[in-house]
């Protein structure tokens, strides 16, 4: 009698697990129709979406060009500044909501050098033209207009059809005047940044090349220079709205101040490559980068 009774408490147990677990498999079951069916239902949705995602962020034709060109005038130091600003103009424009045609010119020497030891899978880089020669030899003349703080003229519209070159050179203010000079002797158009309508600084107006480009991509997407100025120029440059008083600190030495033109921030860009590219690229080749620290030297620009 008390094995029957033990039997039937054990085959009991059995039956209810039994019945729990089917009850869960059929709860299972029945969120994953659901999930199906509603993926069905917004699939059209969900596409749209992504197509919308992709019509909000058109490549601009414009062009920016950084001019490598100033290699032999610069010490190591400030080549690797200058290579991080570089990649600090990459990470924004992969990110930009309008992003530009971006080219690389001159490149070779240290920069090159710098860039082939300390990130590789800078050959892997997308939407970017890299070429060793000079900017006039990679775009006709008349489409030129190189960005110099010392130009006369004043940039007030971008135009489409144009390509804009930013001097790629970090010297702390060594080499005064030298790409509005080079400007001139190739009889190529120049203009500065409107940066005397919108800002009073208390600091000297030569920008980094990123400051340059992110301006650039900013006033692409707002169509305001106060705006792009303010969104991008750090604090530390003393940047307050013209007209206003500023509140900075005057301007101390001019190459400690120069080590602190740029703001500090972390930035990696991950960007979406699929299994073919993954597959070409092989282990060397991650389309991958994360910048620990913001750029901080000014351009002759």
């Amino acid at each position: 009698m008390v094995l029957l009774t033990l039997q039937w408490i054990e085959f009991t147990e059995f039956t209810t697990s039994a019945l729990i677990r089917q009850k869960r498999k059929e709860k299972r079951q029945k969120r994953s129709l659901e999930r199906k069916t509603q993926g069905e239902e917004g699939g059209e949705f969900v596409a749209g979406r992504k197509r919308l995602r992709k019509e909000v962020k058109p490549s601009s034709p414009l062009r920016l060009v950084i001019d490598c060109s100033f290699d032999n005038l610069m010490m190591f130091k400030d080549v690797r500044k200058l290579h991080k600003q570089i990649q600090r103009c990459y990470a924004v424009n992969r990110r930009a909501v309008h992003p530009v045609q971006f080219y690389l010119t001159s490149l070779g020497g240290q920069l090159k050098q710098n860039m082939d030891k300390t990130d590789e899978g800078w050959v892997n880089w997308k939407d970017i033209t890299v070429k060793a020669e000079a900017y006039h030899e990679v775009v006709a003349k008349e489409q030129l207009v190189y960005l110099t703080s010392d130009s006369p003229n004043v940039l007030t519209e971008l135009d489409d059809t144009k390509a804009y070159v930013i001097g790629g050179l970090v010297d702390h203010n060594h080499h005064k005047g030298i790409t509005f000079e080079r400007a001139q002797e190739l009889g190529i158009d120049h203009a500065q940044l409107p940066l005397n309508s919108f800002v009073k600084m208390n600091s000297r107006k030569v920008l980094a090349v990123n400051h340059v480009f992110e301006i650039m991509l900013v006033y692409l997407e707002k169509r305001d220079w106060q705006e792009a100025f303010f969104t991008v120029l750090p604090l530390r440059k003393g940047a307050t709205p013209l007209g206003q008083e500023g509140t900075a600190t005057e301007e101390k030495d001019e190459e400690e101040d120069s080590d602190r033109d740029s703001d500090t921030a972390e930035t990696v860009i991950q960007n979406t490559t699929n299994t073919q590219d993954q597959q070409e690229k092989g282990q060397g080749g991650q389309d991958t980068l994360q910048l620990k620290e913001a750029p901080k030297e000014q351009t002759a620009a």
